[in-house]
């Protein structure tokens, strides 16, 4: 299940990531390591996320996929080692909320795109995944889907 498409605009959104590849079926375990070492990073500097966990995927090569790991954090931190401080630049994204198995968000996708093409609009080759909440805790999975177009 997934909300309508909407065009939305934001500003330069601060992150501290790890940029990274990984088959599909590693995900899980990939982005709860890299979470955790950002978490563990974040406590350290005595400070906190300033927006919920992320993932931007590169390419959609589900054996290799290249994607940038984090959160929304506070500026001026430095980071450390492969964890690095960015943004997630200014624009227009096409957004929609996903609610039910990450497993099976290949649905949303497809009517991002569709609409998308329907809008005349162009995805610069990004999506960004936003996890809303923790479905081990509150299920069903949200997952706020974001794809910047040009």
């Amino acid at each position: 299940m997934y909300t309508s498409c909407e065009i939305k605009e934001f500003p330069d959104r601060p992150i501290l990531s790890v940029r990274t590849h990984a088959a599909v079926q590693d995900l899980p375990q990939v982005l709860g390591d890299i979470y955790g070492r950002i978490m563990a990073y974040l406590g350290e500097q005595k400070t906190e996320p300033t927006g919920m966990p992320f993932v931007i995927y590169y390419n959609m090569d589900m054996s290799n996929l290249d994607i940038k790991v984090g959160f929304e954090a506070p500026t001026g931190l430095a980071g450390n080692a492969d964890i690095q401080p960015g943004t997630i630049p200014a624009g227009r994204v096409v957004s929609m909320v996903y609610t039910g198995p990450y497993e099976e968000c290949g649905s949303a996708y497809e009517a991002i795109t569709k609409w998308m093409k329907d809008n005349n609009l162009t995805g610069n080759g990004t999506a960004i995944e936003f996890y809303l909440n923790d479905p081990r805790v509150d299920p069903p999975a949200q997952t706020r889907i974001e794809m910047p177009i040009m």
